[in-house]
């Protein structure tokens, strides 16, 4: 399973095959009545945020994506049966949602009601076609205004074919994406095959809405004293109380936004991963922690940033009963450390490890009761509403179709709109750690992510030649160049 850009994936032509509601199911999908449980922060302003680009005329680009290959002819009753078990088992993928603007409103479809049917949508041989097909496809049915806030569809071709998954971020996220053809196809095959199908594809799990009923009993359990509230104030207070953004100028002036130019990076091989790994556990850290160590040295050397400042994704399955949940199951916290009193990299470890130990303990705070927390402390709306710089870590070895064809043959990418970031998502599986980044297709953004990027490499590459990595005070013809977000 690999991130990439939507565009960098070229399946094999074929026969364009889409599954959508029947005729009943849609009508009764229509009728569902409004859902009274709380509707988790992400998620409504994830709708309401996408309603407003609607009006305002622009593409849908809010949703995320997979798709896979899979051997022997494909059998189009079994694969439609298997869809319908995937959408059954998952109450977040029969939600959809209605808004005005303001208010958000829940609506759920019944197990019973859904039911799908597969029909041809045409062929394609070159790959320019199936990518304006797939952007058309996924831009206008993967939004949660209507049932489903999906799209499902395959590419047949004699001896095998692929299947694809566009889905509204509102209803999922990176780790569901990799499990969500994974678990599909496990039970198309044991559809195909006549065999139990892997614990994996049924095991009991909780759904998305209870989850969301426990993030809103979690959240009333904070109050303006809470310790990790005064912590979230504390790391803003120090930070100009607003979000971070990428040390280097991009090109935009304050506000813009340019359309997305996707980077990938290999950082290192299975070997130096080992290598790297080794040296960060010799410091009784975790290679999350060499991470941030690392690029906490590139913006202090390229930005003269001597205080690390940045926002990380984190999960937030609670529980074992979550765990193979399909959902948004994110939340976002600060990693904040010193660097200029740490003359190596290993030096560092223990800051970033603590700095990474301490984001997770602020995680479990919800985003609402943080933004509330920051407001009543002086922070401005336009500061902490926009979107910070964010750095994110996926090990993809212990996902559980780990070592399975579907799985080991994915790819996850994203809408591609715009972007005022160059955030970063290191990523890990058993032959290499590579970064992905979407970037502002601006001359600048270019020039300053691949001086960011190269450095980048250049401290992670040295720390596993070397064992370590000398921190030089930084250059200042080289710190004047970089675009401070203070």
């Amino acid at each position: 399973m690999i991130i990439t850009a939507m565009d960098w994936w070229t399946p094999e032509g074929g026969t364009l095959l889409e599954w959508h509601p029947t005729a009943a199911a849609a009508e009764l999908a229509g009728s569902a009545l409004p859902d009274c449980g709380p509707v988790p922060f992400l998620q409504a302003n994830h709708v309401r945020g996408c309603h407003t680009s609607a009006l305002a005329g622009a593409d849908h680009h809010a949703y995320l994506g997979s798709g896979t290959d899979i051997d022997g002819d494909l059998d189009r009753a079994a694969l439609t049966r298997a869809l319908c078990a995937f959408v059954k088992r998952h109450d977040g993928l029969r939600t959809f949602f209605g808004t005005n603007g303001t208010e958000v409103t829940r609506y759920v479809v019944a197990p019973a009601a859904v039911d799908f049917e597969v029909s041809v949508a045409g062929a394609f041989d070159q790959d320019s076609e199936f990518r304006e097909y797939l952007h058309r496809r996924l831009a206008s049915e993967a939004s949660t205004t209507d049932w489903p806030g999906f799209a499902f569809g395959a590419i047949s071709r004699p001896g095998g074919f692929t299947i694809y998954y566009g889905c509204d971020h509102a209803l999922t996220d990176g780790a569901s994406m990799a499990m969500a053809l994974t678990e599909i196809a496990e039970l198309y095959d044991s559809d195909v095959r006549a065999h139990a199908p892997s614990e994996f594809a049924t095991a009991e799990t909780a759904g998305f809405i209870d989850y969301a009923r426990v993030e809103d009993q979690v959240a009333q359990s904070f109050s303006p004293d809470s310790p990790e509230l005064r912590e979230w104030v504390e790391i803003f207070d120090t930070n100009a109380m607003t979000m971070p953004g990428f040390p280097l100028d991009l090109g935009l002036g304050p506000g813009e936004s340019a359309p997305v130019r996707p980077v990938e990076l290999d950082l290192l091989d299975a070997t130096g991963l080992d290598d790297f790994d080794r040296v960060c556990k010799a410091s009784g850290t975790k290679l999350i922690s060499g991470i941030f160590a690392a690029v906490a040295i590139t913006e202090y050397e390229l930005a003269f940033r001597t205080d690390y400042f940045g926002i990380s994704v984190l999960n937030t399955r609670m529980t074992a009963d979550f765990a193979l949940s399909q959902g948004w199951f994110c939340a976002f916290a600060p990693v904040a450390f010193n660097v200029s009193g740490s003359p190596t990299f290993t030096d560092l470890l223990p800051s970033a490890q603590a700095g990474h130990t301490r984001a997770k303990r602020l995680a479990a705070v919800p985003t609402p009761t943080v933004l509330g927390a920051l407001l009543a402390a002086g922070a401005s709306p336009q500061d902490v509403a926009k979107s910070p710089n964010l750095l994110s870590y996926i090990d993809f070895r212990w996902f559980p179709g780990d070592g399975t064809p579907a799985y080991d043959r994915g790819v996850l990418f994203t809408g591609e709109g715009r972007t005022s970031n160059a955030s970063m998502w290191f990523n890990r599986d058993h032959s290499r750690l590579y970064l992905g980044s979407q970037t502002p297709d601006t001359t600048v953004a270019r020039l300053s992510v691949k001086r960011y990027h190269e450095h980048l490499w250049t401290v992670i590459n040295s720390v596993v030649r070397d064992g370590d990595y000398a921190v030089p005070e930084p250059c200042p013809e080289e710190s004047t160049l970089a675009r401070h977000h203070d």
